[in-house]
C-alpha cells in the first residue's frame, strides 16, 4: 500500500492552490511553502522535494512517476470538485523548486 506522506500539507494549502489555479488564467502564480513542514514529515529525505507535474484533460500527463510530493498533490487535486473542473478544461503545470516555492502555470 502506498503511504501518502504529504497529503496533509496539500490539504492545508488546497484553498490557496485553487485560488492560484484560477488566477493562473491571467499570469503564472507562485507561493512560498514552509520547508519545515515537508522535512518534518520525511526527515530522512535528502532534498527530493522538488517536482514538476503536468495535468491536462483531467489526467496527470507527466511528473508522477518519481515524486511522492507530486503524487500527493495530484491526490488532493482529484478530491476537489473545483480543481477537477479546472483541470478538465485546461492544462496546468505545478512545480516546486528547491526553495519550496510552488509555481502554477496555466498552459492553454
Amino acid at each position: 500500500m502506498l503511504v501518502r506522506i504529504y497529503v496533509s500539507i496539500w490539504s492545508k494549502y488546497r484553498p490557496a492552490i485553487l485560488k492560484m489555479m484560477i488566477d493562473a488564467a491571467d499570469e503564472s502564480q507562485s507561493y512560498q511553502l514552509s520547508h519545515h513542514e515537508f522535512k518534518a514529515l520525511n526527515p530522512t529525505s535528502k532534498g527530493a522535494f522538488s517536482f514538476s507535474l503536468e495535468v491536462s484533460a483531467g489526467k496527470a500527463t507527466s511528473g508522477l512517476k518519481d515524486s511522492a510530493v507530486a503524487q500527493d498533490l495530484w491526490e488532493i487535486l482529484q478530491l476537489s470538485r473545483k480543481a477537477s473542473e479546472l483541470i478538465a478544461d485546461a492544462t496546468f503545470r505545478f512545480s516546486m523548486d528547491k526553495q519550496f516555492i510552488l509555481h502554477i502555470q496555466k498552459i492553454n
